[in-house]
């Protein structure tokens, strides 16, 4: 079955699909690795079908991820996306300079970007794990201490890779090695220092009390300011407890299956799509589905 776009119905006023932003009142916000990413390959492949359809109605996809800023300029490229993006699982959203017609206010201007930070920098929650070791000694590891060679032990990354998953600026990713009453305890000195813990597919991460959920607020925030209007649409799509706060605060959730894990665990009963194919077979699923639900796009059987 094909999906395809309405001809000429203005239904989604669809811009270029080159960056700019559309007349769209419609967004979508994305989790990455075991959502749009292949949760062990990393590829989009299976997605690209849905994605082709976002960018011909002219609807923005924003990547939401626990990545770092160097990682997602990567995946932006390898995506053909110059939307904005959000890092460190809401820490910080880097707009490209001009995406609107005015700079947003709480930005500052940085290498090209409009960076609106929303948590403190990597150094506190490194410091922080550093005064944890000897209260939980061989229980956990950290990006800053493992180095490149220990993340792509960690990762399965290839070194460069893995170089680039090391240039936090927000967060520190901590890998679990110890049992799960310990882990308990480690995740109440966590939070008594001061960190907001969120669980991923592979690490927790320790940062700010920003998430993924209080990004997507500010950012649908500022398209509707630029726009001139009161409510977007949006989608938000994720396979992981950290994508919780996002799935949470859009107008539909995407919950993406998972192989080896329950579908996140969201506290809402409306608006919810979960798919059957897992990763990103699942994405497009979703967000093919979603596109049907607002008459953007047909079925073509």
């Amino acid at each position: 079955m094909n999906s395809v776009p309405l001809s000429a119905s203005g239904r989604a006023e669809a811009g270029a699909g080159d960056g700019r932003p559309a007349g769209s009142a419609f967004l979508v916000f994305s989790d990455l690795d075991g959502t749009l990413l292949d949760h062990h390959s990393y590829s989009h492949a299976a997605a690209q079908p849905a994605i082709d359809l976002l960018d011909a109605l002219g609807i923005p996809l924003v990547l939401v991820s626990s990545k770092t800023r160097a990682e997602m300029v990567a995946l932006r490229r390898r995506l053909a996306n110059g939307h904005p993006f959000v890092v460190e699982n809401g820490a910080a959203v880097f707009i490209p300079e001009g995406y609107f017609a005015e700079q947003p206010a709480g930005t500052v201007a940085r290498d090209g970007y409009w960076v609106r930070e929303l948590a403190a920098p990597r150094a506190r929650w490194i410091a922080l794990l550093e005064r944890l070791e000897g209260e939980f000694p061989g229980r956990f590891e950290y990006f800053a201490r493992a180095g490149e060679a220990g993340i792509a032990a960690m990762t399965g990354l290839p070194p460069a890779q893995a170089a680039l998953a090391n240039a936090r600026e927000y967060s520190e990713p901590v890998q679990w090695r110890g049992d799960d009453a310990t882990l308990e305890a480690f995740l109440a000195a966590c939070a008594a220092g001061g960190a907001k813990v969120s669980r991923g597919g592979r690490f927790y991460s320790l940062g700010g009390e920003a998430d993924k959920g209080e990004a997507l607020r500010w950012l649908r925030a500022q398209f509707a300011m630029a726009r001139g209007i009161r409510h977007i649409k949006d989608l938000a799509a994720g396979d992981g407890a950290n994508d919780v706060p996002m799935l949470e605060s859009a107008g539909t959730a995407l919950l993406v299956r998972a192989p080896d894990r329950p579908l996140p665990p969201v506290r809402r009963d409306e608006g919810v799509l979960c798919s059957d194919a897992v990763g990103p077979a699942g994405w497009a699923e979703g967000v093919t589905q979603w596109l049907c639900e607002n008459g953007l796009v047909t079925q073509d059987s």
